[in-house]
């Protein structure tokens, strides 16, 4: 029996979904380090540090525990500084696409013409590609006076954030931290 013409449906399109879903579920759990914006900005848990060794603790606790948050509002105020540079927003778009493919959704090491690439290696190259295609778009002190908004944000936010009551589903207590009750 001859088949000519025809495509096998098993190989191709089985492989793409199972590579898609697994890209789906990466991103789902990276998402899901996320914490609850309600948790985040809580305004009862907003004062004063009272010395500086306590705002740092506080700035330690907070970045660890928010981390992902924090990166997202990093990244959101960045897209919004880009909006009004097109081209250095489908620069950072496509350079994202990049990174997911190249770096973050890889279950294997990364090969091209049959060596093994270091993620080191791939680390650096999207980077450094990154800064670079950045820089050529002729946004450069736009995107680094949206990097250091938000780092102002992240800062700011951090030391002023109590730690008491936030909860370490890992070791199921508390993160430690300095508690201020006021």
């Amino acid at each position: 029996m001859t088949t000519y013409g025809t495509i096998p449906a098993s190989t191709l399109p089985s492989a793409n979904l199972e590579y898609l879903s697994r890209a789906k579920e990466r991103i789902k759990d990276g998402l899901g380090a996320r914490r609850p914006w309600k948790l985040m900005f809580n305004i009862h848990s907003l004062n004063c540090p009272r010395t500086f060794s306590e705002a740092i603790s506080r700035f330690r606790a907070n970045l660890a525990y928010f981390r992902m948050n924090y990166a997202i509002i990093v990244l959101l105020i960045l897209f919004l500084s880009l909006l009004w540079h097109p081209i250095s927003l489908i620069v950072l778009i496509i350079m994202m696409a990049l990174w997911l493919f190249l770096y973050f959704l890889r279950d294997e090491p990364l090969a091209i013409f049959n060596r093994t690439i270091d993620d080191r290696v791939v680390l650096v190259v999207l980077g450094v590609s990154t800064f670079v295609f950045l820089l050529l778009t002729d946004a450069t002190g736009n995107i680094l006076v949206s990097v250091m908004i938000g780092a102002v944000v992240v800062l700011v936010h951090a030391s002023l954030r109590r730690t008491d009551d936030l909860y370490d589903e890992e070791s199921t207590g508390l993160v430690s931290g300095p508690s201020s009750s006021s």
